[in-house]
């Protein structure tokens, strides 16, 4: 099974790095400047500058000729998916899709998955997701990911396909809880970042983290998760690893907003629009989820980090 990576950010290169030392791999960029630059110094400079590129690693700006692969890894930011998948819907139609993006789509309040399957409904479709950085993965540090697959024989076959010496994946047919695991995590790691930012200390952060927590799941069970998938690498895994490290840049963003600095505005963090739709999906569920909402009014201004703090202290008592 040949495989291509779409998306030359830090996490696609990581990916395509790692898989490219077992078998050749395609990388696609849509910019043929960075394509050329990465071919020249044979690493990506922008992303990635201290981790060289494998030799069976190739780079093209030509998204026919990167199609033509059996597996597609779309690691592009989630709010630019369904664009990707629209324009280039006659390359796409038919094949295996992983997507490699978390989060939730603003206008409509759908997962990855459920996006490729409204626009491309012929492919067969798959989510990498779980714990992990560009970074570790490029330097060959192990890590492990959830593959996420509603056919188990499709999921066992691209299992055995992504997995490399650094990189062990464990699949799971609950696509819905491996989703909302990813793209929920990232909401609480702004609350959580804004709390340390604002120098609530380690205390609060691990409230947080629980009561977070505890909302991924109410929302995740209310559409049809299952407990386990939230308990594993795409729920709290990835909650522990992006609500306690600078290298995740939603904890980044958390921590300017409790800091009051700016942050650059050029830079993807799915989070922010993630907390958005969620809290309209969670008003439209009838779900109560405070730490959501509260993010959102951060995120908007609505809020300051005094106002939020002393909302979540003044809720009503209840048993955990």
């Amino acid at each position: 099974m040949s495989v291509s990576v779409f998306g030359a950010g830090a996490f696609g290169t990581a990916l395509a790095i790692s898989l490219a030392k077992q078998a050749p791999i395609t990388l696609w960029a849509r910019d043929a400047t960075h394509v050329a630059a990465m071919q020249a110094r044979r690493c990506n400079s922008a992303r990635l500058p201290d981790v060289p590129l494998p030799d069976g690693l190739s780079l093209t700006n030509d998204f026919a000729e990167a199609a033509a692969a059996d597996a597609l890894l779309l690691a592009v930011p989630m709010q630019k998916l369904r664009a990707v998948l629209q324009d280039h819907a006659s390359d796409l139609e038919g094949k295996i899709l992983v997507a490699c993006c978390k989060g939730i789509e603003l206008q409509t309040g759908l997962g990855p998955i459920a996006v490729i399957n409204e626009v491309l409904p012929k492919s067969k479709t798959a989510l990498l997701t779980g714990p992990s950085f560009a970074a570790d993965i490029a330097r060959g540090l192990p890590t492990a990911l959830t593959l996420a697959c509603g056919e188990a024989e499709s999921c066992r076959k691209l299992q055995e396909q992504l997995t490399t010496a650094n990189l062990r994946l464990y699949r799971t047919c609950d696509t819905t809880g491996a989703e909302l695991g990813g793209a929920l995590k990232n909401v609480i790691a702004i609350g959580c970042g804004a709390v340390i930012g604002a120098g609530l200390g380690d205390s609060a952060r691990a409230a947080l983290m629980t009561r977070g927590y505890a909302e991924m799941q109410r929302m995740a069970l209310a559409c049809g998760a299952r407990p386990e998938t939230l308990a594993g690498l795409s729920g709290f895994g990835d909650l522990t690893l992006t609500c306690s490290s600078t290298l995740s840049r939603n904890y980044q963003l958390g921590l300017s907003i409790g800091r009051g600095e700016d942050f650059d505005p050029k830079i993807t963090v799915e989070g922010a629009a993630t907390a958005r739709a969620t809290a309209a999906k969670a008003k439209t569920m009838g779900l109560d989820m405070p730490i959501t909402e509260t993010v959102v009014g951060l995120l908007n201004g609505d809020l300051t980090i005094a106002t939020a703090g002393a909302q979540l202290l003044a809720r009503p008592l209840k048993e955990e």
